[in-house]
């Protein structure tokens, strides 16, 4: 009988933690077709099924169940293993994955990684953009980059990149026709881009001065979920948005967008690089954390 191969057993785990063929692939970088081959394989070789597929859904048998309680830890323990060996290469090499939201992937980590490409060649780096939080460890990511008060407080945090705030902007033609909001409240009254979370809730606004914090739930003729359609959209004088300065300093230096309520938004917690505190750490992994605290947090 055929002995199962680990990268079989690694294929099943994946389906198992996602409920989907489809996006364990995606976690493993294969094709649909060559997971769905590496779970059948498994299966065959163990001579039980473990997943009860249909068109629409993917379950664990009762085997399955069994299988995938104790088959984790043990391939934990070999990814931990072969983690220790690699530690004691010379030279970093392997992959890193990090996963983190696109604003500060593109502002904050790019010239980090950048920069740490250019010193050890032989790392390659994958970068996931998402605005929904994960659980790193689960879904095989080495690393993420987080607002500090969405880090999970089991995670190590390295604070990297310049101070954040976000930005009340409208276009000039825009406020020439409906006048400028001076107080939170005032948004009240006037058209505003609205913004879907990843869970489906729509943002609310939050302000604060002296002390005083507000909540305004606005309203406006478009709601999206990506960043840069609602700036394209107040470039438009569609209405006012909410966004990270660092996504309209380019259009406030034209006069493309002016900013309002200035003084109702203050500094966001920093952002961070967070990862879980194993004992044995890749030569890659070390060396980037090494390079994200020489580098520091970055002044405005």
């Amino acid at each position: 009988m055929r002995k199962p191969a680990l990268k079989d057993i690694e294929a099943a785990l994946a389906v198992a933690r996602r409920g989907s063929f489809r996006a364990a692939a995606l976690d493993l970088g294969m094709s649909t077709t060559a997971l769905s081959s590496a779970v059948a394989k498994l299966e065959a070789s163990l001579g039980v099924q473990l997943f009860n597929r249909t068109t629409r859904s993917v379950s664990l048998t009762e085997a399955g169940r069994a299988f995938v309680e104790r088959a984790t830890p043990a391939l934990k323990d070999i990814e931990d293993a072969m983690a220790a060996a690699r530690a004691k290469q010379a030279e970093p090499a392997g992959t890193l994955r990090i996963n983190a939201f696109a604003s500060a992937a593109r502002d904050v980590l790019a010239p980090l990684v950048f920069a740490f490409l250019r010193r050890w060649p032989r790392v390659a780096v994958d970068i996931v953009t998402e605005e929904r939080l994960v659980d790193i460890v689960a879904e095989g990511f080495d690393l993420g980059l987080r607002s500090a008060d969405l880090v999970p407080v089991d995670m190590i945090a390295i604070p990297v990149g310049a101070p954040r705030r976000h930005a009340v902007v409208g276009a000039p033609a825009y406020f020439e026709r409906h006048g400028r909001p001076r107080v939170p409240t005032d948004l009240l009254r006037h058209a505003c881009i609205r913004v879907r979370l990843p869970n489906g809730a729509l943002f609310r606004w939050p302000f604060e001065k002296d002390g005083e914090a507000a909540l305004v739930d606005v309203a406006g003729p478009i709601t999206l979920d990506e960043a840069g359609l609602a700036r394209a959209a107040a470039v438009e004088g569609v209405g006012i948005g909410f966004l990270m300065e660092e996504d309209v300093r380019d259009d406030l230096a034209t006069g493309r967008l002016e900013r309002v309520l200035e003084d109702w938004t203050p500094p966001r917690p920093p952002v961070c690089l967070y990862y879980p505190g194993r004992r044995n750490q890749s030569a890659a992994l070390k060396s980037f954390l090494d390079l994200a605290r020489a580098s520091g947090p970055r002044r405005g």
